[in-house]
């Protein structure tokens, strides 16, 4: 039996969500605008039954183009970012820049695995970046293409590493910073606790990734047996040109301009989409593409990434009908209640393994914290629970559930970006997945004898 093609499983998700519609009572909680978080929080104990509202099938296929709608501003960021890569692929650049890395590399090309896992770790613990690296991944071929590692390492060291950053991080805006705010905890209190799980954390993946790599590793590709072959230098004339360096520059100042974008001036897909628009358009004037030039290498680099984009529409599609179902609330309110009857440290992990199942129909993680935490603070509070332990594990728990739901656009995006199969991933991530999340237990334990 093979595995379900990736749209036929989120189409099978939405397909369960409708029927979730059906099975579960529908209620809600309160909410209220917080001005701490800037965000619309629940407000504890105020669960309440509402009318029913059962999606039927022809309106869980309309959530699929309101899930679309929804996540426009991202799925026109994956097509932009992809055709601005076609253009640079077209002109060669980042292909005789491969190339010449590889040569200096020598016989240290697995430097290029930790290199890169610390690199796009670093994003996740910053910033949680997650479809922004989908502008990564005609690079990220390319470079492992020439290696001889597989696609799969593509994404272990890029969503896989950043992953893992962002569920340790101990300063990640978008998941610790905003349950630490719910929490009415001081901002990036227990950081050096957060520090001492992420390192280790880190490392692991690190090491599982390079132990996979070594082990499927197969003759590295030529230049010439390249995909874009046909648009490359002549064979034996791989050196990098002042045009080659101009646009490598624009690239490298393009990525500096979405870091501290992101940071300073708050800027989000709308602004990002803009700037690898521009950055494609110049790197197709630089390399002497000319005006249609550039405008077929876009339309390449649009085709190239369709179907990823596409995927984040049906993945939002899934939460489109939870919500039109008044569900959600209910799936929260029945997984924390029965925590109140455990013992403290099983509770905490329970709040873990909760906070997990929760992340599967609630995708965000910001949403995930402001949905949640404000149920789970009040509940900590009367069984003696530290609140930072409570944050503790709706980061885990949250966090590391990024690795494998089939609800995360971002990592269905990128798998079908880079041509690897979801069932190809669960087989490498699910173990890799079990000793962190060990880890992220052990955290828990460790934070709860500590009285962290």
């Amino acid at each position: 039996m093979r595995f379900p093609h990736p749209l036929v499983l989120l189409i099978g998700c939405i397909a369960l969500a409708a029927l979730l519609t059906v099975v579960l009572p529908a209620g809600q909680f309160e909410r209220r605008d917080d001005p701490v978080t800037g965000r619309s929080v629940v407000v504890a104990g105020t669960y309440h039954r509402v009318d029913p509202s059962p999606v039927g099938p022809f309106e869980a296929v309309v959530a699929i183009p309101r899930g679309m709608a929804d996540a426009s501003a991202v799925i026109f960021y994956v097509f932009l970012v992809g055709g601005a890569f076609g253009v640079i692929e077209r002109t060669g650049a980042s292909t005789r820049l491969i190339h010449r890395l590889v040569e200096r590399l020598g016989q240290q090309t697995a430097l290029v695995i930790p290199l890169a896992s610390i690199a796009f770790g670093l994003g996740g613990i910053l910033i949680q970046m997650s479809e922004e690296l989908i502008a990564f991944v005609p690079v990220l071929l390319l470079l492992t293409r020439r290696l001889g590692y597989t696609p799969l390492v593509a994404c272990a060291i890029s969503i896989g590493a950043a992953s893992v950053g962002a569920a340790f991080s101990p300063v990640n805006p978008f998941q610790v910073v905003i349950a630490q705010k719910v929490a009415e905890l001081p901002v990036q209190s227990g950081f050096g606790f957060r520090m001492a799980l992420l390192i280790p954390a880190m490392v692991l993946w690190i090491w599982a990734t390079m132990r996979y790599a070594a082990r499927t590793r197969v003759a590295p590709a030529s230049p010439t047996e390249s995909a874009t072959a046909d648009r490359l230098a002549p064979p034996g004339a791989p050196s990098i040109s002042p045009s080659d360096l101009a646009i490598l520059l624009t690239v490298g100042v393009t990525f500096g301009l979405f870091i501290y974008g992101a940071q300073e001036w708050g800027w989000d897909f709308e602004q990002f989409s803009a700037l690898f628009f521009l950055m494609g358009a110049a790197a197709g004037l630089l390399g002497g593409l000319g005006i249609s030039g550039t405008a077929e290498g876009f339309i390449g680099g649009f085709r190239d990434l369709a179907f990823a984009a596409l995927l984040i529409g049906f993945a939002r599609g899934i939460y489109v009908v939870l919500g039109d179902g008044h569900v959600v609330d209910t799936i929260v309110q029945s997984i924390f209640a029965p925590l109140a009857q455990l013992p403290l440290a099983l509770s905490a992990i329970g709040m873990m393994g909760m906070q997990a199942l929760v992340h599967l129909p609630v995708p965000s993680t910001s949403g995930q914290a402001v949905l949640t935490m404000p149920v789970l603070v009040p509940l900590s509070d009367l069984l003696g629970l530290s609140r930072q332990v409570t944050v503790l594990a709706y980061q885990y728990g949250a966090g590391l559930c990024e690795l494998l739901t089939p609800t995360n656009g971002a990592l269905m995006a990128m798998l079908a970006a880079t041509g690897v199969r979801y069932d190809e991933w669960l087989r490498f991530a699910s173990w890799r997945l079990g000793l962190l999340v060990l880890l992220g237990i052990s955290g828990l334990l460790l934070a709860i004898a500590v009285d962290l």
